[in-house]
């Protein structure tokens, strides 16, 4: 049979009921692609801007993009881009295990990490952030009082830690500097403090100093010696603080914790209110004048156990300091009043591990029969000569404790002759031992 004769497209006329053909030489479509091995496509990030895209199930959605580092950078684990809220930043700082927080107009922000400022590498704070980030720590009058007076101490509480805030003024413009307290109380043992705080802390009455630098760790003793306290007595307890720190919730003990300007108008008026409350023991945040050490005194000697710091390096210095808050005139009587009712002084600092931590060493005088007629007659370089033979009484020296831990290995040489009040000393005890 004879082919067909092609018919000219042209002669061809669409159907009735039929669209036209848009074009007549469209090619055929290509194959579908084979199966590639690989990522199912909803691991792939999607593109700058496109959003909306459904995600397959079970597909983790990818986390914000964070620096490459290694163990040697603490802050490797910082995301690139500063976060948007000041709790944020905060909370960055809590993950790392920061002491503190430091930002202000015209510089980056930065964290204090075992001892060392660290910068973030996020840009230099302007003015209209840092307002910002008043206003998301602060309250409207808090702010005024800071704008009044150029400076404002305070504290707040996150979900994750507590934290106590200074806002300051400064050439370039304001600055806050936030310390981190965790809402966990340490334990004393887990401090690895000095065994006699616990029969100290268990005594009815007395005045027991905790001293130190700043930043040296006082707040977490004096809360681990009131959780203590609080695990072990059916007591009364109340604290004054400016402002306060750690957050004790009452087991056997009734806590009461007490903010200077929230909820008391200063140290000495709060104290003598506090001795009409039925107190058995009472915390002093800071023993800043003579009025207030007087009253401490009193309180320790008619029956409260008191707790208190000041800002001395050493235990003696720290006797001589009270003692130096008195005119010539009431030496007798105050050394006598010392001398009665002070339990022990523990200074204490903070020193680099070999491990890249810290850690604390001590100093510490407990008031024993023969320490007490030393104060009576003012011979304090004699207690300092007792405590190096007395450590069956629990007293110990700063170069003694660096001593230790040096030979446990915790802290080097080099660094523990930078921390000892007398170096001479020290290094002829580590000769040999190093």
């Amino acid at each position: 049979m004879a082919a067909a004769a092609a018919v000219p497209s042209a002669n061809l006329a669409p159907q009735q009921g039929m669209e036209p053909p848009t074009s007549i030489n469209t090619p055929p479509l290509p194959p579908p692609l084979p199966d590639m091995p690989g990522p199912p496509r909803g691991d792939l990030p999607l593109p700058s801007g496109v959003t909306g895209l459904p995600r397959p199930p079970g597909i983790p959605v990818p986390a914000p993009q964070q620096r490459r580092g290694n163990a040697a950078d603490p802050t490797a684990g910082l995301p690139e881009q500063q976060p948007d809220s000041f709790t944020e930043i905060v909370r960055w700082a809590d993950r790392l295990g920061c002491s503190d927080v430091h930002v202000g107009v015209g510089e980056q922000p930065r964290f204090r990490l075992c001892g060392d400022i660290l910068p973030t590498g996020w840009p230099e704070t302007d003015e209209i952030t840092f307002r910002t980030w008043m206003r998301e720590l602060l309250s409207p009058h808090e702010i005024d009082l800071f704008k009044r007076d150029k400076e404002f101490d305070g504290a707040r509480s996150f979900d994750f830690a507590r934290v106590r805030i200074n806002v300051l003024d400064s050439l370039r413009g304001g600055a806050m500097v936030l310390r981190l307290i965790p809402h966990a109380i340490t334990g004393l043992e887990d401090l690895k403090l000095p065994e006699v705080l616990q029969e100290l802390a268990l005594r009815p009455r007395g005045l027991l100093l905790v001293t130190g630098p700043t930043g040296s760790g006082k707040s977490t003793t004096l809360a681990a010696i009131i959780d203590f306290i609080n695990r072990e007595l059916p007591k009364h307890i109340i604290t004054i603080e400016d402002p306060v720190e750690f957050v004790h919730s009452s087991k056997r003990c009734l806590i009461r914790h007490r903010e200077l300007g929230t909820n008391t108008r200063d140290f000495h008026q709060a104290l003598r209110a506090a001795m009409r409350e039925d107190p058995d023991i009472i915390l002093i945040g800071e023993i800043r004048d003579r009025v207030t050490l007087s009253t401490a005194l009193q309180a320790a000697q008619t029956g409260h156990l008191v707790l208190g710091t000041l800002h001395t390096n050493s235990a003696i210095r720290s006797v001589e300091r009270i003692l130096g808050m008195y005119p010539p005139e009431d030496q007798v009587n105050v050394r006598r009043a010392v001398a009665e009712s002070l339990l022990a002084v523990l200074a204490q600092g903070l020193i680099k591990t070999t491990d890249g931590k810290r850690t604390a060493f001590f100093d510490l005088f407990v008031n024993t029969d023969a320490c007490r007629d030393y104060i009576l007659s003012a011979d304090l370089d004699a207690i300092e000569e007792i405590m190096e033979r007395s450590s069956f009484d629990g007293m110990m020296t700063t170069n003694q404790s660096l001593l230790k831990l040096v030979e446990a290995g915790l802290a080097t040489g080099e660094d523990a002759l930078s921390h000892s009040p007398k170096p001479s000393e020290l290094s002829q005890s580590l000769r040999g031992r190093t």
